[in-house]
């Protein structure tokens, strides 16, 4: 029970919720280790007022302070074991369980995030943890047990002396806690605050060519001076917040001492009692306060990572789309039945779509921009889970089928290209991991990618830079459409696949695809009504629902809408400056 308590409270697997339990019991014994070389001055100081200390008796104090410095370094030893480097490692799991737990959470997830927001999720928060947990959160544990434990110790020598003691740690440890809601607060405030900084900044480096050509960066850099200064804000009033309480604890901390001095002094006057003991608890004392004001810090800090925790287990706690890893599909027709989809910002994109592309064939998506043809085809994927009705694939209900295992049946070609640092050859091969560098360049040969691959100093062994900086944007489309090329899934989807494309490589595209969509399944969202004119069937999408579908030579007769953006293209082409 309390295993799992530890793994809810702080987000953590389960061994690190066992891990962190380590920690706080090597903490207690280090605390009480420190204890031990106290005992140890109050027998020697006894033996000085009893007469001396002999032959035998030193030789026990030097064998004690040995043993007393090899059982601190040994408590020590486990402590740092026990929480720096178990903190290191469950930090990575941390981070890995985010990476998994984004990976399977649907798209509709990510329309609610930004990607500084993210970012700051696995980076930062789960560095905030990371210091928490190796600083924080054991040292607190420790100190509380090792205070309760020392003072009941404490107790059997002089009730009296003891509560002059301990009276100040309920009333210290009460401050705190009950600045948990303010400093949640503050920290909300500091987090959102970081995060838009984060956003802005990344904004103002992706856009950056923008912001030069529009002459803005002026006033876009005044507008992120703005947020710079709300961050520093923040952290001024979100230290001071906290050092309000913090200070204020340790002030009542530092009473305990005046108390036990006085206290003492009275009950040392009416000889109640020695002087040895009132040196012990003015020892204890002493050395009792001084991990108490670290401890409370640590209250403090705990208290302020809640946010924190909360945005992850936003995370891991985020429903994951499941499903059979067995494919039952016979044949690879799509079939939307009575679709309906709805993002959560309330949006409906998609009413009542009911459409069949068949194996063999290519269906055209086409109709007004915000129709929903992007839609269907990540509908199509199980990129998003519909909100009625059903999708099917050779029958078998998408909806039940592990998404990984789903997507095998797929190559897909978005409207906008991602592309990694790394070399032409290694880009392509994203598309099956396991190809020979034979299989990659003849899909990329297929994808027209030979002719500037060969301009380049290393052919496919160039680097592109960043997101394909290095290339133009025809370029990086097509090395998109030769991963499809290679993986040779049964089913393409092709979402503006020729956007960047010139009408001769357009051209030269179509001709491969062509030949690449033998008893394929082929799904094409495109504007260019050039680009649709050969297809099988077209699906005419408008205001969410199908308006039309048939041949491209059925619905310019009977069509009304598929005509009329036939012309609309047509007269755009005769447009001239």
């Amino acid at each position: 029970m309390l295993i799992l308590k530890l793994q809810r409270r702080f987000a953590l697997s389960r061994q690190g919720a066992v891990d962190l339990i380590k920690g706080c019991l090597a903490c207690v014994l280090q605390d009480i280790s420190f204890m031990l070389p106290v005992g140890l001055l109050y027998y020697f100081v006894l033996d000085l007022m009893n007469g001396g200390v002999n032959g035998s008796r030193i030789a026990f104090y030097a064998v004690g302070v040995a043993a007393c410095l090899v059982l601190i370094f040994i408590a020590t030893w486990f402590q740092y074991n026990a929480t720096y480097l178990a903190t290191y490692v469950e930090s990575g799991v941390r981070r890995i369980s985010l990476a998994e737990s984004l990976r399977k959470i649907p798209l509709s997830f990510f329309g609610r995030k930004d990607l500084a927001d993210l970012t700051n999720s696995i980076m930062g928060d789960c560095a905030t943890l990371e210091t928490a947990f190796s600083h924080y959160v054991p040292a607190l544990a420790g100190s509380i047990i090792s205070t309760t434990l020392i003072g009941i110790g404490l107790f059997v020598y002089d009730w009296r002396m003891a509560l002059a003691a301990v009276w100040v740690l309920p009333i210290a440890f009460t401050i705190t806690l009950f600045s948990a809601r303010i400093q949640e607060y503050f920290s909300r405030k500091s987090v959102a605050a970081s995060v838009a900084l984060e956003g802005g900044v990344q904004e103002c480096i992706e856009s950056l060519q923008d912001l030069k050509a529009n002459n803005a960066e002026a006033g876009y850099l005044k507008e992120l001076d703005k947020k710079i200064d709300a961050v520093e804000k923040r952290h001024i009033i979100s230290e001071l917040g906290t050092a309000l309480f913090v200070v204020s604890s340790t002030l009542i901390l530092k009473f305990g001492i005046a108390t036990v001095a006085l206290a003492g002094s009275a009950l040392l006057i009416r000889g109640e009692i020695t002087i040895p003991l009132f040196f012990m608890f003015l020892l204890v004392a002493s050395r009792l306060y001084a991990p108490l004001e670290g401890a409370l810090q640590n209250l403090a800090a705990i208290i302020a990572t809640r946010t924190n925790i909360n945005r992850m287990n936003e995370i891991l706690d985020h429903p994951v789309q499941t499903g059979s890893d067995k494919l039952t599909n016979t044949g690879y027709d799509i079939v939307f039945d009575h679709v309906g989809f709805a993002y959560n910002t309330g949006e409906t994109v998609l009413k009542d779509v009911s459409f069949t592309a068949k194996q063999g064939e290519v269906t055209a998506l086409v109709g007004p921009s915000g129709g929903g043809k992007t839609t269907v085809s990540r509908l199509a994927a199980r990129f998003w889970d519909i909100n009625k009705g059903k999708i099917t694939v050779g029958g078998m209900d998408i909806s039940e089928i592990e998404p990984e295992t789903l997507l095998s049946l797929y190559s897909i070609v978005f409207q906008d290209v991602t592309l990694f640092n790394n070399t032409i050859m290694e880009n392509i091969r994203i598309g099956r991991k396991d190809a020979t560098d034979e299989e990659v360049i003849a899909a990329a040969r297929l994808a027209n990618c030979e002719e500037f691959a060969a301009k380049l100093p290393n052919g496919y062994n160039s680097m592109i830079g960043e997101n394909g900086c290095e290339l133009s944007g025809g370029e990086r489309q097509r090395i998109s459409i030769a991963r499809a090329f290679l993986k040779n899934a049964p089913i393409i989807l092709l979402d503006e696949a020729t956007a960047s494309l010139d009408v001769e490589n357009e051209t030269l595209i179509q001709a491969a695809l062509s030949r690449l969509i033998k008893d394929k399944t082929v799904l094409v969202i495109a504007h260019r009504m050039r680009t649709v004119s050969g297809a099988d069937k077209v699906v005419v999408l408008s205001d969410g629902t199908v308006a039309e579908q048939g041949t491209p030579e059925e619905l310019m007769d009977i069509g009304k809408i598929y005509p009329h953006m036939v012309k609309l293209q047509s007269m755009s082409q005769d447009w001239g400056i």
